[in-house]
């Protein structure tokens, strides 16, 4: 590529000087001003997008006078500041959109497509078959702590407490007259309990 080709030379655009610019600002929009408008003001609400050219001293007293929202209710004003937050575009709520039609999703039409893993087998809002709870995984010393206590897999830490209080209290030489022949008995189920409350069973 030649850079000092005379292509080149009728593309270059040549940047204006600061001075230049100054005698080409037009005149300040103030009436009776005959300085150079340099400053743009906005026109204000209904004329976005127009501006006014001042000099420095009469944008300054625009600037200071400048009311946006001057001949609005305060009505109209809160009603535009609630719109601002959405970019003064309409909305709606979620899935309410007027003259929309409504979707019944596609098991109103089986035909339509194949459904291969199921997914749409039953209608939105069809009550699901209640799922079976799942059986609680124990190690082989819990099974054994609840067999102590009289119990299977599915209990639930109240029924192994109240289990738990109704075998002391029956076997507890207080209970039986003094009659020593089952503190083995409950020496077990003491220890199984204390195994079941320690792996949070209990």
């Amino acid at each position: 590529m030649n850079l000092n080709s005379p292509l080149f030379d009728r593309i270059r655009v040549k940047s204006r000087s600061k001075q230049e610019v100054r005698n080409n600002a037009a005149r300040c929009d103030h009436p009776g001003c005959t300085t150079a408008g340099e400053f743009r003001a906005p026109m204000g609400r209904l004329r976005e997008g127009q501006y006014f050219c001042f000099c420095l001293d009469h944008v300054r007293e625009y600037n200071a006078s400048y009311n946006y929202f001057n001949g609005m209710t305060p009505e109209a004003v809160a009603r535009y500041q609630r719109d601002a937050a959405v970019g003064h575009r309409p909305t709606w709520a979620m899935g309410q959109m007027e003259g929309a039609p409504a979707w019944h999703g596609p098991s109103d039409d089986p035909s339509r497509f194949t459904d291969p893993l199921g997914m749409f087998g039953q209608r939105a809002g069809a009550s699901k078959p209640a799922a079976e709870p799942a059986k609680p995984r124990q190690g082989i010393a819990a099974k054994k702590a609840l067999d102590q206590l009289g119990l299977d897999e599915t209990a639930d830490a109240d029924t192994i407490r109240s289990r738990y209080k109704n075998m002391v209290k029956r076997l507890h030489p207080d209970a039986n007259g003094g009659d020593r022949s089952l503190e083995d008995k409950l020496r077990e189920i003491i220890r199984a309990y204390n195994y079941l409350k320690s792996v949070k069973l209990a």
